[in-house]
C-alpha cells in the first residue's frame, strides 16, 4: 500500500500553486502531502511531513490572509459547476454500470505489481496499459447509493477517477527517468544520472475537445542547489 506521496501540486515557499516552473496562480495555494514545495527531495525521511505541514500550513494561511486583503473579485466562466454535476449525476443516475469496487482493486494490483519502488520500463509499460484500460472502465461506473447526503459510496467513485489520474502521472513519470533516485529504482537503469535527471518533473494534463482526458504532458524545473551539493550514498 501508498505509505506516501512524494511530489504533488507545485508551490513555491509561501504555498502559492505554480502554474508552470515560475508563473503563480493568484489566491491558489497548497500545503502538506498534497503539495510539492520540494523539501523532500526524491525520498521524504520519516516525520519531515509534520514539519513540512506545520511551517507550510502556517505560510500559506498569512499568504493567503494577504492577499485577500487586496484581491479583487475576479469574473467567473458560465456555469462553472456543470462539469461536477453531470460527473455526480452520471454516476448516481447510471444503473448499469460496473461497481466502483472492482476497478479500483484492479488499479491497486497492477500499481502493486508493476509500479512499486522497483520497476522496469517492461512494467511500467503494462501498468499505463492498465490504467489507460481502467480510465475506459471508470467512465461507466456507478453507485448503489443514489442518496444526496453523507453518500461516500458517491464519494468512493469520485475519488477513484483522481487515483487513476495521479497513478498516470506517476506511471508516465516513472518511464521518462531512465535512473535510479531516492523511492524511484529502475532495475535497468540502476544508477543516478545527475547530468540527465537532476531535475523536477511537472506534468500537466493534455485534454481533448471534448475535454476528455487525453494523456499527459511532461515538463521540466530546474533543481535549485545551494549550500549541499548532491553526492554519492556511500552506505
Amino acid at each position: 500500500t501508498a505509505h506516501y506521496a512524494m511530489g504533488g501540486v507545485p508551490t513555491n515557499v509561501n504555498a502559492e500553486v505554480l502554474r508552470n516552473n515560475t508563473d503563480v496562480v493568484p489566491g491558489l495555494y497548497a500545503a502538506g502531502e498534497v503539495a510539492c514545495v520540494s523539501v523532500h527531495g526524491s525520498n521524504r525521511l520519516g516525520t519531515n511531513s509534520l514539519l513540512d505541514i506545520n511551517v507550510f500550513g502556517k505560510r500559506a494561511g498569512v499568504a493567503a490572509a494577504t492577499f485577500a486583503q487586496t484581491a479583487v473579485l475576479v469574473e467567473l466562466p458560465e456555469a462553472p459547476e456543470a462539469a461536477t454535476i453531470s460527473l455526480l449525476e452520471g454516476m448516481r443516475g447510471r444503473t448499469d454500470g460496473e461497481r466502483v469496487a472492482p476497478v479500483r482493486k484492479a488499479l491497486q494490483e497492477s500499481m502493486d505489481r508493476n509500479a512499486q519502488v522497483f520497476r522496469t520500463e517492461a512494467s511500467l509499460k503494462q501498468a499505463l496499459t492498465d490504467i489507460q484500460g481502467l480510465q475506459e472502465r471508470y467512465r461507466n461506473v456507478s453507485v448503489q447509493d443514489k442518496g444526496m447526503r453523507y453518500n461516500t459510496d458517491l464519494l468512493e467513485a469520485v475519488e477513484l477517477g483522481f487515483l487513476l489520474d495521479l497513478a498516470e502521472v506517476i506511471v508516465v513519470g516513472a518511464l521518462e527517468r531512465k535512473e535510479s533516485r531516492g523511492g524511484h529504482f529502475r532495475e535497468d537503469y540502476a544508477h543516478r544520472d545527475d547530468v540527465n535527471y537532476m531535475r523536477h518533473t511537472m506534468a500537466y494534463r493534455v485534454p481533448t475537445d471534448d475535454g476528455r482526458p487525453a494523456g499527459v504532458r511532461l515538463d521540466y524545473k530546474p533543481v535549485v542547489q545551494t549550500r549541499y551539493e548532491p553526492m554519492e550514498r556511500k552506505y
